[in-house]
């Protein structure tokens, strides 16, 4: 193995660092968002039904994705502190533990897929049309889910040592494959079986099981700072002890969004399934947004860990306020576009009048929560950057169980479903104070010993406090 004497990370002038390991998953995640989105639009043409199905579908999927990320999270954060500090034999025994980890993932819903997705919809539904395009979409995406998480994993350790290209590579080729195969498997295009709302799980399962593929053969081939051997191999506890230090919180703080929708789902039914498909259509177009940003994170997360590990205050502070800005000003575009273009948007799900009616107030107010989450989704992985994954599990449940779910409900209570979408400004309020708060102490515990000619007003948690 080649071990280098000092990473990119350590030395790279910081704007140009972020830029270099940001914007390559950036690209590649709004490839991502822009497959989920085409996913629906040709689901919608199936029928609002089958659309809703799809929503109802999106907690179970979420939680996937929760695990997966999470797990990644504490692998990227611990296997970057290890080669900041040049440990390289410690950053291989947790590189082989996380892909451990990832395949008891796999397996636990792989049983779920098999025995618990009917009762998962007949508990949200009694339309049997729904329940039945909701059984075949989630069972194929489950029992195959193998690709998501070996996807995840292995892009995770190219994170980890910087090597942020290729997994825009293999981010951009799933997520290509899957747009090609939505219509050609759901409307049974040039020869293909006609396998309507299966045939978009079954699209999605062989783009992430290429780009699992893909991911490891860049690991094998590129990925010099660590060795990958799994021969011999038995489960260290002390290194799943410290993958899941920080992965456990952000595997709960992701997760909780399952939760949420799940909740959020339950209280639109009572109005109508239109409006859980608007409600799905919404998440589907808020990826645009939140994409990049988690891109963004992606691409910051090692930096500061990295720079953690070497005591470098000055790059660490950089980081942190650079990425910042970057976050508010996407989500300000974001912002802007929906406020301008609701129709248009929801035009593109082929929506009925019923849902244009439900969906332009819906998708203006919630997009007001954008004006305070940038700042909060880069403080969420900040924390999680210091091995402090408490923290973002705990702004999490404040921001959605006890802020978001209960507002939702009480407002509800008025009948009016416009009003349900402002539970999602006010959570987001709520969020940004707790955020701050927390950044604030992360600064005083984490950053303000470290030895450097830096101006400490210039820390943002600093800046926000001193505004108040």
């Amino acid at each position: 193995m080649e071990n280098l004497s000092e990473n990119k990370m350590g030395f790279m002038p910081v704007g140009k660092l972020l830029v270099s390991m940001s914007v390559p998953i950036m690209i590649s995640m709004i490839v991502q968002a822009l497959y989920n989105v085409v996913d629906s639009i040709f689901v919608a043409r199936i029928s609002e039904n089958a659309l809703t199905a799809v929503s109802l579908a999106f907690p179970v999927q979420n939680l996937m994705m929760s695990i997966g990320v999470g797990t990644g999270v504490g692998i990227n954060a611990v296997l970057s502190k290890s080669l900041g500090e040049k440990k390289y034999n410690e950053a291989d025994k947790i590189a082989v533990n996380g892909i451990f980890l990832a395949f008891l993932s796999y397996l636990v819903f792989l049983v779920f897929g098999m025995s618990l997705v009917k009762a998962y919809f007949e508990a949200q539904t009694d339309n049997q049309e729904i329940i039945r395009y909701g059984i075949s979409y989630l069972t194929t995406c489950c029992v195959a889910s193998i690709g998501i998480f070996g996807q995840i994993t292995f892009e995770r350790l190219l994170q980890s040592t910087g090597k942020t290209f290729y997994t825009m590579l293999t981010q951009g080729t799933g997520a290509i494959i899957n747009i090609i195969l939505d219509p050609i498997l759901i409307f049974g295009m040039f020869g293909a079986p006609r396998m309507g709302i299966q045939g978009a799980a079954v699209a999605t399962v062989i783009g992430q099981i290429v780009a699992f593929l893909l991911a490891v053969s860049f690991n094998v081939r590129v990925n010099r700072e660590i060795s990958i051997n799994m021969k011999g191999f038995k489960p260290d506890l002390n290194t799943v002890r410290k993958i899941y230090s920080v992965g456990i919180p952000s595997i709960i703080m992701l997760s909780i969004t399952s939760v949420t929708t799940y909740c959020i789902n339950s209280i639109l039914m009572k109005f109508s399934s239109t409006a859980t498909a608007v409600f799905g259509v919404y998440f589907k177009l808020q990826s645009f947004a939140f994409m990049p940003v988690f891109g963004l994170n992606n691409g910051m997360v090692p930096i500061i860990s990295y720079n953690y590990g070497a005591r470098n205050k000055e790059r660490i502070i950089r980081t942190i306020r650079l990425s910042i800005q970057i976050a508010v000003s996407i989500m300000l575009l974001a912002l802007v576009m929906i406020q301008v273009y609701p129709v248009l948007l929801l035009h593109m799900f082929n929506a009925s009048e019923d849902m244009l009616v439900i969906g332009i107030p819906a998708l203006r107010i919630i997009s007001l929560s954008y004006v305070f989450a940038g700042f909060s989704v880069v403080a969420g992985s900040v924390f999680q950057a210091f091995g402090n994954g408490i923290m973002s599990m705990l702004v999490s449940v404040g921001r959605q169980l006890i802020v978001l779910v209960p507002a939702a409900y009480l407002l509800s209570l008025t009948g009016k479903v416009n009003m349900v979408w402002w539970a999602y400004p006010i959570a987001e309020v709520a969020s940004l104070v707790i955020s701050a708060a927390f950044l604030k102490v992360i600064y005083d515990t984490k950053i303000r010993t470290m030895e450097d000619n830096i101006d400490d007003e210039d820390f943002p948690g600093n800046a926000f406090q001193a505004a108040e």
